[in-house]
């Protein structure tokens, strides 16, 4: 298949959370795109939770990922009012903020030792008493024993946002190819089933299949250097009853050690989540369920009253150091994967930086964690 386009074009492989926001990017700057991928929204992030948690995803020693986090989230608040200015559809964007909280005195402990690395890097971090956080979420149970407010971690709806950006894409002129691709070089692109997309002057590619592109050949010898491997997550969906929301913030919180989120959706739903496993079982385990249900139940007792909906299984992209693979590894092909828990927080850094390279520009934030060959041999 040639290309139509009278511009040069870029390829886009993937159409999870990173590659619909980097496309969108794109074309809102002018540019010609395609994005290449069977099943749109398919993969990671119709599981995600969709916290935009800059403080609240803080992990102790992974500190060359804080300021490409806190970017990011900074990012999103430009990228979210120029994808409604292309559709008419929901983001699902919710900004109450968020609330951690502790299920017992040692995960009050816990708690508080978090809250101070998170003082300690810049997170924006407001410590509360029991009854500060039952005033702003009565559903809360008597019992935890500490909160803290995130009034800056936000989150979106990630079925919703990806529908939406979907609309938004197509509005500008992103064309969409239903294809799986089995190799790329900077010659051309290889599908299943025999067909190819020659690469013409000007053309780049851009890889954000998330876990897909450990399985592209061409543009390497020898072994793929993206070491990727899934990490599954078991995620819950819930039905708020008829007589309202239950919490109107996002309510995470440590439960003998174990960490639990409870996230409430534009559309009435409340998504549980999520735990972390990594195993060769690609779907949701019945110890995550109850797992899941009784330490969310534990800190909100009202969840019991909700109608069960869906439980469902993810594979986030994860690398050895967890930390993404973002840049450029050849004239043609950028990477933008490995993304691992923060998918959907990270797709704006991912976009923005990707536009960068495509347009020849440095990079305006250090990417040099990222390096995608990092890991090859």
């Amino acid at each position: 298949m040639a290309p139509t386009a009278t511009t040069p074009t870029v390829y886009v492989i993937g159409a999870g959370m990173v590659g619909l926001v980097t496309a969108f990017e794109l074309a809102n700057a002018g540019h010609a795109v395609t994005v290449i991928d069977p099943e749109p929204a398919s993969g990671a992030t119709h599981h995600a939770g969709g916290m935009l948690a800059p403080a609240a995803e803080v992990v102790y020693r992974q500190d060359p990922l804080f300021p490409l986090m806190l970017a990011a989230a900074g990012w999103h608040e430009e990228i979210f009012p120029a994808v409604a200015a292309h559709t008419g559809r929901t983001l699902g964007h919710r900004t109450e903020g968020t609330l951690v909280v502790a299920g017992d005195k040692a995960d009050a402990a816990h708690l508080a030792e978090l809250t101070d690395y998170q003082d300690a890097h810049g997170m924006s971090v407001e410590r509360l008493t029991v009854r500060e956080a039952r005033r702003l979420e009565p559903a809360l149970s008597p019992r935890i024993a500490g909160a803290v407010s995130l009034p800056g971690d936000t989150q979106v709806f990630p079925r919703m946002y990806a529908e939406a950006l979907i609309d938004a894409c197509r509005d500008l002129g992103v064309r969409f190819h239903a294809g799986t691709v089995e190799s790329v070089t900077d010659e051309a692109i290889a599908l299943r089933g025999g067909e190819a997309i020659d690469l013409v002057d000007g053309d780049q590619v851009v890889l954000a299949c998330g876990l897909g592109a450990a399985r592209i050949g061409g543009w390497f010898t020898g072994a793929n250097p993206l070491r990727l491997r899934p990490v599954y997550g078991d995620i819950l969906r819930v039905k708020a009853p008829e007589t309202g929301e239950i919490v109107t913030r996002v309510v995470r919180g440590f439960v003998e050690d174990r960490p639990v989120y409870v996230i409430p959706r534009v559309d009435g739903t409340i998504a549980i989540g999520a735990t972390s496993r990594e195993d060769d079982h690609p779907g949701p385990l019945v110890g995550g369920v109850h797992q899941l249900l009784r330490d969310a139940i534990r800190l909100v007792p009202a969840l019991e009253e909700c109608e069960f909906l869906e439980a469902t299984c993810g594979a986030r992209p994860g690398t050895p150091d967890d930390l993404p693979y973002l840049g450029r590894i050849s004239p043609r092909i950028i990477v933008s994967t490995g993304y691992f828990r923060h998918g959907i927080l990270l797709s704006a850094f991912g976009a923005r930086v990707t536009r960068e390279l495509v347009e020849g520009r440095a990079p305006g934030i250090d990417i040099s964690a990222c390096d995608p060959l990092r890991h090859g041999a």
